[in-house]
């Protein structure tokens, strides 16, 4: 057992050295030890302001308290115990304590100032308090006399989104009432209710628990089943913030109401089976089964894969994953199937992935493969292409299953053996199943060698539209199979031009309906591999405009072919570097050599990104990042990315891109989604914010998320050109304003931009130090110059005597200006290296005005630093170079830099150094 002194003493020094974490163990290793009543109080009012310092308020104030017990007249104890009651939001129990400190020492302008400042602050809370309770009453009473219903509950809306007010709903039967406004059937008063109800519960643990057990999940899922879809997106947020709540988004101190709300396991495990038993009911609509789907997809799968608890995945595969493949296989056009939209079995597909991928090993995967699809039955056509059409949905979701799956015995042929059938909805279920299937090479090779006559023929017998595209679209997959190798066209010369024709064609028929014209993009997202429907797709304008047209419409399962067809039009897909040596060596050995299509080269994908914007591809994207993220997979926001950024190649197509909402769009595909797909994007936003006015470019609070991106590129696994246009990005948004300069810094991107300073490439260099010139006016930039043992002010210094003029320019800016903030750096200056004179001397000298100025500039603040640095200057050729400047005759060209030296001129009289002619 150790002293308690030495521990408190130990406790105190950690303290002052700012280790408060050693500090807090030594101070309660000292209490534990600790007998003396006193000593024991002190101790406790120590580990007090300890958990001041780590922002621990409750436990600050239960430290406090104890040392009060020991001595009531401790006035730290009593402050310190204050301070942490008013960060609790206990402001009346703040204002006894430092009532009480004011009394003992009631001269403490602190204490005095504290207590003005909290009286305050309570007479607007009770203010506030009883303007909320009266605002209350009113709503209540005009509800219940059931007129003006409709304002008053979307009143109640506003209220519940205030703490106070949604604390006097829940206190004066509230929860009731708006349990009764659900009741009334009427869709704007239960819209108003759940409204109400998801103000009332968003970050509050208690009061999402109540609505749970007032209102119930049952009766909650019912209402999200109505076909509204107002009704339904609104109960969905509902669950959100009740989910929110439950699973720690809540940070708030309940004390003697924690045990009303300690554990919420059950609740949640009983929120997810009602999801799961929703997406399977018959009596649940189309919108009510997306948005369970939809909550599903966003609460089950881990956030962050680092985080080892993902029992929430394997209870979901457990009890619901034939739940929903079943919803993968239904098919729309057979008698008593479940209402769908026509995002619902994209949306379970997309789950189907995540769950999949959120699995951390192959017995986990090897389980989820147990249960997919049944095994077919030739008696039973029905049963099959349900099955066939659940294995659609697994090769649109978790490819890796689906594609297991399909190379199945049997699977492959039973796909070729419905597109013989003489039912047309087996012919349409099987099409779509073997486009699916033939992402693979080897499945294409079989299909091409089983089934392409028989699509064949399915389209040219059939007189249906629907089975006709599809099979069109088939062919067009296989045609595609060889992907942009121009040595591996699957199909004749000329054969996917047609194919590519009858889909444009169909494209730009309004009278066929919305989802069949949406196979006519998926058509063209596999013939576009090929450069020369490329070339014929852009310049049919009128089937490019449809595209982007159909790209808006409600049905947002045609996003993902949009995404892929434009980036094949814009070949903005990874490409394999070709290096000849490899392509000699394999020619020798008789490998296989990718060919480039001659449509291919640069000018021409330039002159089909021209096209592409000249038709309004900018307002189709960005209308595409709006879709609802459960649709918006990773994959295609990257997709997206990638078109931007190879829309923002040419300089001049930049203004276009601004001008159409592109650079907001970009945004939060640089913040979420694939690492790549950020990178591309981030790049994207560099580009523009390089020679853009950053101001008209990303307007209002959208400016500042642009830092982070922009600030991701500074990163020595990124190439050259993103670092120098990212920079040039920087310098831009730092030339702003300081709030953005000092977001800059707060994203880390000092060091960064410091390291960069030092590179070899001489644009890199010069963009770090424009960048670093603009953010010097911040005094946190000033003190690192200041801090001593480094070389920054010295590589500044060297650098002005670059050849360089853009690099001297933005060097002898930054000093200049860090010379006139910190008078401490005009003598630093003189000491980083004996050069400081000759270097000085050539900026006074420069041809460039520019440079010359800041030369002159950095003499006279250090004239006005030191009279001995001054006196310095003056007695070296500095005072020849003024003096030839000074006498200049005015010149409004080079005004500025007389107006400066004239100025030195005068400052050196001032301090009697020099006298002028009698």
């Amino acid at each position: 057992m150790g002293d308690p002194v030495q521990f408190k003493d130990e406790g105190n020094k950690h303290f002052q050295a700012g280790d408060i974490d050693k500090a807090i163990e030594c101070y309660t290793n000292a209490i534990k030890t600790c007998k003396d009543k006193m000593l024991l109080g002190v101790i406790h009012r120590n580990r007090s302001a300890c958990y001041l310092k780590k922002e621990n308020y409750a436990q600050a104030a239960s430290d406090a308290s104890r040392a009060i017990d020991v001595n009531a007249s401790d006035i730290k104890a009593l402050y310190r115990r204050c301070q942490a009651y008013e960060k609790l939001g206990k402001l009346d129990m703040a204002f006894k304590d430092v009532q009480r400190c004011a009394t003992i020492e009631p001269k403490n302008k602190t204490f005095l100032e504290t207590l003005r400042r909290l009286g305050a602050e309570i007479q607007q809370k009770l203010k506030t308090t009883f303007s909320t309770d009266s605002r209350v009453q009113n709503m209540f009473d005009i509800l219940l006399e059931e007129e003006n219903t409709g304002k008053a509950a979307n009143n109640l809306i506003v209220l519940a989104r205030e703490d106070a007010g949604a604390e006097r709903i829940f206190q004066n039967n509230g929860m009731s009432l708006l349990i009764q406004l659900i009741d009334t059937g009427k869709p704007e008063m239960v819209l108003a209710a759940i409204r109400t109800l998801s103000g009332m519960c968003t970050g509050h643990k208690a009061r999402a628990t109540a609505i749970i057990y007032f209102v119930g999940i049952d009766k909650l899922c019912s209402i999200m089943a109505t076909d509204n879809e107002e009704i339904a997106v609104a109960t969905c947020n509902l669950f959100q913030c009740v989910y929110d709540s439950l699973t720690g988004g809540d940070k708030r101190v309940y004390g003697k109401e924690e045990s009303l709300v300690l554990d919420s396991t059950k609740d949640l495990k009983t929120i997810l089976l009602a999801l799961l038993d929703m997406i399977v009911n018959k009596n649940v609509s189309g919108h009510g089964r997306d948005q369970a789907l939809n909550l599903l997809s966003k609460n089950v799968p881990r956030k962050d894969k680092k985080d080892q608890d993902h029992s929430k995945t394997l209870f979901t595969i457990d009890h619901g994953l034939k739940k929903i493949l079943k919803v993968c296989g239904q098919v729309p056009d057979l008698p008593n199937q479940l209402p769908m939209t026509d995002n619902t079995q994209l949306i379970a597909s997309i789950l189907l992935n995540k769950l999949y991928d959120d699995l951390r090993c192959d017995p986990e995967r090897d389980n989820f493969l147990l249960h997919p699809i049944n095994k077919f039955d030739p008696n039973n056509m029905d049963k099959n292409i349900h099955a066939i059409n659940a294995l659609s949905g697994l090769l649109q979701g978790p490819f890796e299953v689906g594609n297991i799956l399909a190379g199945r015995q049997g699977v492959m042929e039973m796909m070729v053996a419905l597109c013989g059938s003489e039912r047309e909805v087996d012919q349409l279920v099987a099409v779509e199943a073997l486009i699916h299937a033939s992402s693979k090479m080897s499945r294409a090779s079989f299909i091409i060698t089983n089934g392409v006559s028989l699509l064949k023929d399915i389209y040219k017998k059939t007189k249906n539209e629907k089975i006709k595209i599809r099979a069109l679209v088939g062919l067009c997959k296989l045609g595609s199979a060889g992907g942009d190798d121009y040595s591996m066209r699957q199909f004749a010369e000329g054969s996917t031009e047609k194919l590519a024709k009858q889909c444009r064609k169909w494209l730009c028929n309004p009278s066929i309906d919305v989802r069949t014209r949406k196979w006519a993009i998926e058509g063209l997202a596999y013939l576009t591999n090929d450069a020369d429907v490329k070339d014929d797709f852009v310049e049919d304008e009128p089937a490019m405009r449809a595209m982007f047209e159909l790209s808006k419409s409600t049905d947002k399962t045609i996003l993902y072919a949009v995404a892929c067809t434009l980036v094949n039009c814009t070949n903005s897909y990874d490409k394999k570097e070709i290096i000849p040596e490899l392509v000699q060596l394999a020619q020798f050995s008789k490998q296989h050599v990718p060919e480039q299509h001659p449509k291919d080269k640069k000018d021409f994908v330039a002159k089909r990104v021209k096209r592409l914007l000249k038709a309004g591809v900018i307002s189709a994207l960005t209308c595409m990042v709006k879709a609802d993220s459960s649709i918006l997979t990773d994959q295609t926001k990257e997709m997206l990315a990638r078109v931007f950024l190879a829309l923002a190649e040419d300089a001049k197509d930049r203004g276009t891109i601004v001008a159409q909402g592109g650079g907001k769009a970009l945004i939060p595909l640089a913040l979420e989604g694939t690492e790549a797909g950020k990178i591309r994007a981030s790049h994207a936003l560099a580009k523009i914010a390089a020679i853009s006015n950053p101001d008209i470019a990303f307007p209002g609070e959208r400016i500042y998320e642009v830092v982070r991106p922009l600030v991701s590129l500074l990163n020595t696994e990124r190439d050259g050109l993103q670092n120098y246009e990212a920079l040039m990005g920087l310098t831009n948004l730092a030339a702003l304003n300081d709030k953005l300069r000092v977001k800059i810094i707060k994203e880390k991107a000092l060091p960064e931009i410091e390291n960069y300073m030092f590179e070899e490439h001489e644009q890199i260099r010069q963009a770090a130090t424009e960048c670093m010139c603009n953010l010097v006016v911040c005094k946190e930039v000033q003190e690192r110059y200041m801090e001593d043992g480094n070389d920054k002010l010295k590589l500044l210094v060297l650098l002005c005597s670059e050849d360089d003029e853009k690099l001297q320019r933005a060097a002898a800016g930054a000093l200049a200006m860090l010379t006139a903030a910190q008078k401490k750096l005009c003598t630093k200056l003189t000491l980083v290296t004996v050069q400081w004179m000759e270097i000085l001397q050539r900026l006074c000298l420069h041809d460039n005005l520019q440079v010359q100025h800041r030369g002159l500039v950095i003499v006279y603040n250090m004239l006005n630093a030191d009279s001995e640095l001054a006196k310095k200057l003056i007695e070296s050729e500095i005072l020849e170079i003024l003096s030839v400047i000074g006498k200049q005759e005015d010149n409004p060209s080079k005004q500025e830099v007389i107006d400066v030296a004239r100025s030195c001129l005068v400052k050196a009289m001032d301090l009697g150094l020099i006298k002028p002619f009698s």
